[in-house]
């Protein structure tokens, strides 16, 4: 029984370092498609703004935000 758990626990945490990866660049790709998003939003004119009901000042309020910040 100890060999089966020791070996279930070293799969375990040999897997920890690729789902940490994994997650990082999940990250990163959130952070990426933020910026564009915001990015496309500055280039929109009043029209298209109001169709997606915001004004001019809260797009660019969104657009000013860093990507990190949701």
């Amino acid at each position: 029984m100890e060999h089966v758990m020791s070996y279930t626990l070293g799969q375990v945490s040999h897997r920890q370092p690729e789902a940490a990866a994994q997650r990082w660049l999940a990250v990163l790709k959130t952070w990426h498609e933020r910026q564009a998003q915001r990015h496309a939003l500055r280039q929109l004119d009043e029209h298209l703004l109001a169709d997606i009901g915001l004004t001019g000042a809260e797009a660019e309020a969104e657009a000013r935000k860093p990507f990190w910040v949701a």
